[in-house]
């Protein structure tokens, strides 16, 4: 009997050679040669998964903002304690922001994804999405922080969300650039944090 193809953890490793390639060589050097060779199928293959090369990137971008958003969600999930709000936001906006080595490769196709987007419609709308589920996460969990007392009453947690994921989002460039280290990043992301908590003016 003919082997039977599992469609979408092809589809998955497409989308993580596409990945691969925009890392390594930015968004121009992703051709359906290229990426059939890089995740070891035929173009053939491709074709079956992928209608268009604008399907295949859409789809790679969907993979990727998945998997960011898994990162965070993740990360106070398999907080086995309780964790102070502080904490909890420090550690999300650390992985949003995608500083570790592990994340560098994340870090540029996300950032050659954006810059792409204005290009097309579904990208962005991509793009749209999931900024507006990382927002919706950070203001709960400064809401959190409000509720445990630890934050301050008068913030509005959407504005200060916008704010710090706008932050992590720049730092995330400043560490590619070379312009931050990825310590100097989460100390620049923790002095924010800091401004939330009520003692912050006993701090200095």
């Amino acid at each position: 009997m003919p082997r039977q193809v599992d469609y979408e953890d092809r589809r998955r490793r497409i989308a993580e050679a596409v990945c691969t390639l925009i890392a390594r060589s930015g968004m121009e050097a992703v051709s359906l040669r290229d990426v059939a060779a890089q995740a070891s199928v035929s173009m053939g293959a491709v074709q079956r998964c992928f209608r268009t090369k604008q399907d295949m990137l859409l789809f790679a971008l969907e993979h990727i903002s998945q998997h960011v958003s898994e990162r965070a969600n993740q990360r106070i999930a398999a907080t086995s304690t309780p964790q102070a709000a502080s904490t909890l936001l420090s550690h999300t906006l650390a992985e949003l922001a995608l500083l570790d080595e592990e994340s560098k490769t994340q870090a540029h196709v996300w950032l050659a994804f954006v810059t792409h987007a204005p290009a097309g419609e579904k990208l962005a709308a991509v793009l749209h999405d999931t900024y507006a589920k990382l927002h919706s996460l950070i203001a709960w969990l400064i809401r959190y922080g409000q509720d445990t007392r630890e934050f301050l009453q008068h913030l509005d947690p959407d504005r200060e969300a916008h704010t710090l994921l706008a932050l992590a989002d720049g730092l995330t460039v400043h560490v590619l650039a070379g312009h931050h280290s990825p310590a100097t990043a989460l100390a620049t992301l923790q002095r924010h944090i800091d401004h939330l908590l009520k003692n912050a003016s006993d701090r200095g």
